[in-house]
């Protein structure tokens, strides 16, 4: 452990920093070269970040509604042909069959592909909130006399105050809200 503090406040000490720089007027962090932000909590923390994942489970539960609708309408078609069975002939019965199996399988193929893009929506989503808010979290690393911002969960030492997570979560909030209209 000792040895890990060591690097650390040699790095600092590299990078131009103290080992205890002075705390940014009115940021509630420490005046530093390398501060530290927990992208996961800055984006389910802040309004914008609770949207996107409001809207994306919306898409999600309309999509498993309309999968459900198609199931039903399947259903109905598999028992209709099945009603129908005794008086068609085995010819125009298996050409109906045909038909409906090949429906069945587009409409299989087209819901997984739905599901696919939709979870990579999901994945993006990320990427694409850290977008929106960059100049935000760039701001707050100004202010705090900031150079690297590192991701906290590759940080294996760090005093709490070099994290700016809670301080961006408030701005975006002030600034973006869920980034709908102005009420």
């Amino acid at each position: 452990m000792r040895t890990g503090r060591a690097i650390l406040a040699a790095a600092l000490i590299a990078l131009g920093g103290a080992p205890v720089p002075a705390v940014a007027q009115d940021l509630g962090v420490l005046r530093s070269d390398i501060l530290v932000i927990d992208p996961e909590r800055l984006f389910e923390g802040s309004e914008l970040g609770q949207k996107m994942l409001a809207d994306h489970q919306n898409e999600r539960e309309a999509l498993a509604a309309a999968n459900e609708e198609l199931a039903a309408e399947l259903e109905a078609e598999e028992q209709r042909l099945t009603g129908i069975r005794a008086e068609t002939s085995p010819e125009d019965f298996r050409a109906m069959a045909d038909e409906f199996d090949a429906r069945v399988q587009q409409i299989r193929a087209d819901s997984e592909r739905r599901v696919r893009d939709l979870e990579r929506k999901r994945e993006r989503l990320p990427v694409e909130f850290l977008g929106q808010v960059d100049q935000i979290i760039l701001d707050i690393m100004r202010a705090a006399g900031g150079v690297v911002l590192l991701d906290q969960r590759s940080v294996i030492l760090r005093a709490d105050v070099v994290d700016i997570t809670d301080r961006a979560i408030a701005r975006i909030n002030d600034e973006i809200g869920d980034g709908g209209p102005a009420e």
